[in-house]
This record gives C-alpha cells, structure tokens and sequence, in this order.
C-alpha cells in the first residue's frame, strides 16, 4: 500500500484507490469466497460512504474504490479488515493502493 499519499487531516474524506492481483487460481478462489462478507461487513462500517471490489475484464486483477467519511474512520475499517477472516486469508495477496483525500 502506497503510504506517502496519506492524508493527514482527520477530518476530511478518505479514498482509497487500486487493485488486489491474485497470482494464482487459489488466490482468485479465496478473494471469491470471502469478498461477499467483507463487502457486506464494511458497508455497515460508521463512516463508509462507498465501497466497491469487482473483478477486471483480467480475471486475476480486482479493482478496489473505498470512500470513508474522515480518516478516523478509514483507520478504523483498517483495523478492523486486518482482525477479520477477510484480513487473514488475503493477507499474502499483492495489493497496490493509493490512499488520498477525497472531494
């Protein structure tokens, strides 16, 4: 994850931005089996304005668009993806983001 774009105010929107590339068939299977519960888990998150995982026209490539309210609550969604089934099982899979603050 790319963290020299980070916004520093606390107050303001957060987008988070990129893709999750899976580098292999096993990998493509776990982010399918676990995706739906980690959608449905955070958008019920306080603070998720918007939060969108949908498979490329490459089937080993997902784009990922995530807005939060403030960066209070994007840490917490972070915090809380890292503790979760989600976190644990796709841990290893290459993620290129860039976080930024958002209109």
């Amino acid at each position: 994850m790319n963290q020299s774009n980070r916004p520093n105010d606390k107050t303001g929107k957060v987008r988070l931005s990129g893709q999750l590339i899976c580098a292999s068939l096993d990998e493509v299977d776990i982010v399918q089996k676990y995706l739906p519960e980690h959608i449905r888990l955070t958008k019920s998150e306080p603070g998720c304005l918007s939060f969108e995982v949908t498979q490329t026209e490459d089937p080993m490539i997902w784009c990922v668009e995530e807005r939060f309210a403030d960066r209070l609550a994007f840490e917490a969604h972070q915090v809380r993806t890292k503790a979760s089934a989600w976190g644990a099982t796709t841990s290893a899979i290459r993620r290129e983001y860039e976080i930024s603050a958002d209109s």
